[in-house]
């Protein structure tokens, strides 16, 4: 039993949508009772921050983007560099740490300069999120689990709480019932295995504009050409073109749609056949522009990425 367990929390380590942190391998539930605590006048201030590794969620990118005033795409440019979370699969999103160095760039000599919206790894820790789904359940399950470096101080304070009490210390609770269909997403992938095949070029593209680059995902899913494939109510569409939130979640059920066929949108009638015949002749006419590289895309066409959206 005991092997089985150590293999579980293996697996929670493993399949974690925040992984490479170094953890104590014990899983605990919420009512785990930790000692600590992080101060500007403890020795080791900052000090986790000038060496950063930090993977970002959607709403972290949400929250950082507006703190900063800017959109979507020009935070991704500025301040993250992408990296797969595993071969040919699903991407994730890191923090670009300063320029020549480790540290992260929104850090000064007074602590984090986005304080009040910063990233969810940073709000938990010390403490490591650990989410597993396995192909016969149908639930994801949580655990958490200790993350101990050796220039850490705060663990020898003498401030003790239960995990669930930190968490909401933290507010991290907000952040996790935000991206838990993020998370659902990555784990199902990872629990299906070989079986769902590989995603294609546009689906890993739809997948991380929906998830982390919002402000055009917008333009994506209020477009003309969107409007015309899918049952949309005037009030959900109304909503989703200034709430953010609103729009990561209807971003969550179009890639469950897409990426595991799980219909929740419906598309209009008669739309697919029309497309199908509308993309044919496109096809015949760029090839007829362009007989060197027909399948060369012109860059404002997103009408491949409606008709996989609709099927």
């Amino acid at each position: 039993m005991a092997d089985q367990d150590n293999n579980d929390v293996a697996d929670l380590i493993k399949d974690s949508p925040i992984p490479d942190s170094p953890v104590i391998p014990t899983t605990y539930d919420g009512e785990h009772v930790i000692s600590f605590r992080c101060h500007k006048d403890i020795g080791c201030f900052n000090a986790c921050c000038k060496n950063s590794d930090i993977t970002l969620t959607p709403y972290d990118i949400i929250r950082l983007k507006k703190h900063l005033g800017m959109t979507s795409s020009d935070f991704l440019k500025k301040y993250t560099v992408p990296y797969e979370m595993e071969k040919d699969g699903m991407a994730g999103v890191r923090f670009l740490p300063v320029e020549n160095g480790t540290a992260c760039q929104l850090l000064s000599e007074e602590g984090c300069t986005v304080y009040e919206d910063r990233p969810t790894s940073c709000r938990y820790y010390p403490i490591g999120l650990l989410s597993m789904r396995k192909q016969d359940e149908y639930v994801d399950r949580q655990a958490y689990a200790l993350v101990k470096e050796e220039h850490c101080l705060g663990h020898n304070e003498d401030n003790k709480m239960t995990i669930d009490e930190y968490r909401k210390q933290q507010g991290v609770e907000e952040y996790d019932e935000i991206d838990r269909g993020w998370r659902q997403l990555i784990l199902k992938r990872k629990s299906s295995g070989p079986g769902i095949g590989t995603l294609t070029k546009q689906s890993l593209q739809l997948f991380f504009m929906a998830c982390y680059d919002l402000d055009r995902f917008r333009l994506f899913v209020t477009s003309s050409g969107f409007k015309e494939s899918f049952q949309m109510g005037d009030a959900e569409f109304e909503q989703i073109q200034t709430d953010d939130i609103a729009l990561l979640h209807f971003g969550f059920r179009l890639l469950r749609q897409v990426l595991f066929g799980e219909s929740s949108i419906d598309v209009k009638d008669g739309i697919t056949e029309t497309r199908a015949a509308a993309k044919k002749e496109r096809d015949a006419a760029k090839a007829e522009a362009n007989p060197v590289d027909p399948d060369q895309p012109s860059p404002d066409d997103n009408s491949d990425m409606y008709t996989m959206c609709e099927n």
